[in-house]
This record gives structure tokens, C-alpha cells and sequence, in this order.
């Protein structure tokens, strides 16, 4: 049971930064709720004493009536930078119910000033693949299995296409249902190294590394350093633009609010 006598915090996780958040609040006199968009990420969360975590993706509804079920006071939104609906979800719903709603935003990849050789920088996943449409060679494809289909308008795609993503029942079963399986598919849990990347470059003897822009906490760096190494080109989906708040000035801030509650 929940004890109402202390603060009831609501974290939207599954993401690097969502699990250091829910560790930091470990240390302090609060009921935390997680929410993970899959049974995967629920068992990357330690579940402590004072945390519960709920796994399956939840519309704006379902949002609501659980902010009323468990007396969340204040909602952190950890959900991954590309996560848009996920967010605007989570985002209404606290405007409905009028509670504080925090906007945790992973670490920005600054893009270089001038044009960096072997990196093409696109808005959206099926841009990447419109510019693709015209080439030849491999495809290391690292942009997760939502949008997977997207690949599969390519000429020779099976042949050409290799999918890296995570380890997830659900994941895996995107991938097969759509065609991709046997060598042509990577199940793993990142973020990696330079070298791992560089090795699964080499493994699909791609010319080309379709990824996200997911700064330090998704290894960006690391797969543009392989990409460059291997001669491949590195196709980069750019992130969203949005407001909100580093992990260090969200820690600041609920540090700052339990201390207050606490008097």
C-alpha cells in the first residue's frame, strides 16, 4: 500500500536518465511510481521499497486515472528525446488534472558548424529512407523497430537491410512479422562502444549507419567515431526541439520540494 502521508511522484522511465532519477529518489522520504513503455524496460528498473514500477503504454486517459488512483503530486516525464507522443500524452493529462509536470531532456549533440564529411543529417525517419532510395549497399539500421517499416520500400531491402534493436519480446516481434530475421537482425541492449558498433558495421558490411540523434546517454558519439572508421556513411535523424529541464536541475528541483514537504 501507498503511504499518502508522503510525496507521491509519478516517473516516466525506460530511459538512462529516467532510472538515475528513480535511483536519486531512492534516497528520500517519497513514493515513487515508474512507467515503462515495456515489460523490458520494467526489468532494467531496481525496484526498492519505496518504488513501483508499471509497465505497458499508456494513453492520455489512462494517465489521468492513474495520477487520481495514486495521489501523484508531481509527474517527471524521462521518456526517450524521440518518445513525441508518449510526452504530449503525458503532457495533457497533467494540464487536466493541474499537477507540476517536469520535462527531463537528455543532453544535446551539438551539430558541428560546417558540413561534416560522411554525416548526412535528416528531420525524420522516413526522410532518411527517401535518401536512401537512390543508393547502393548495406544498411546498419539503428532507429529502433516502431518505425521499421519505413525500410522495407526500399529496392532489394532484405538482401540490403540489417536491423539492430533492443532485446525486447516485443521489439524482435516487429521484426520478423515484418521480414527482418536470421543475420539480417540484431537484438541488444545499448548503449555501445565505438568498437562494438564498428564490428557490427563490419558484420553487415554496411555502407551506411541510420541512427538517431540520442546525445552521450544513447552512445551517439560512438557511432559517429565507428561510421568514420569504417567508411560508412552515417545518416543522423536530428531530435526533436522541446522545453525542459537537465537531469542535474531536476534532481535539484524535487530535492528542493521534498525538503519543503518534509517541514
Amino acid at each position: 500500500m501507498f503511504n499518502r502521508k508522503v510525496q507521491q511522484i509519478l516517473v516516466f522511465a525506460g530511459t538512462t536518465e529516467g532510472r538515475e532519477l528513480i535511483e536519486y529518489l531512492n534516497d528520500f522520504k517519497v513514493q515513487v511510481t515508474a512507467c515503462t513503455a515495456t515489460e523490458y524496460g520494467k526489468a532494467c528498473i531496481r525496484e526498492q521499497e519505496n518504488t513501483e514500477v508499471i509497465p505497458g503504454r499508456l494513453e492520455e486517459e489512462k494517465i489521468k486515472a492513474l495520477i487520481c488512483e495514486k495521489g501523484i503530486e508531481i509527474v517527471v516525464d524521462a521518456t526517450h528525446p524521440f518518445a513525441m507522443t508518449a510526452t504530449e500524452n503525458i503532457r495533457r493529462a497533467c494540464q487536466e488534472v493541474k499537477i507540476p509536470y517536469l520535462r527531463c531532456l537528455r543532453e544535446r549533440t551539438k551539430e558541428p558548424d560546417e558540413p561534416q564529411d560522411g554525416v548526412v543529417w535528416v528531420k525524420s525517419v522516413e526522410q532518411a529512407v527517401e535518401s536512401l532510395m537512390k543508393t547502393e549497399g548495406n544498411i546498419l539500421i539503428a532507429t529502433g523497430s516502431r518505425e521499421l517499416y519505413r525500410y522495407t520500400a526500399l529496392p532489394n531491402w532484405k538482401e540490403r537491410c540489417f536491423a539492430r534493436v533492443l532485446s525486447s519480446r516485443e521489439a524482435v516481434e516487429e521484426c520478423i512479422r515484418l521480414g527482418f530475421e536470421g543475420r539480417h537482425l540484431i537484438a541488444m541492449q545499448g548503449p555501445f562502444s565505438k568498437e562494438m558498433n564498428r564490428e557490427m558495421l563490419s558484420y553487415a558490411k554496411a555502407e551506411y549507419f541510420v541512427t538517431k540523434e540520442s546525445g552521450r546517454a544513447g552512445g551517439f558519439e560512438e557511432k559517429v567515431q565507428a561510421a568514420k572508421e569504417s567508411q560508412a556513411v552515417l545518416i543522423a535523424i536530428r531530435r526533436p526541439r522541446e522545453e525542459g529541464k537537465s537531469p542535474a536541475q531536476i534532481k535539484s528541483y524535487l530535492a528542493e520540494i521534498v525538503a519543503r514537504r518534509s517541514l
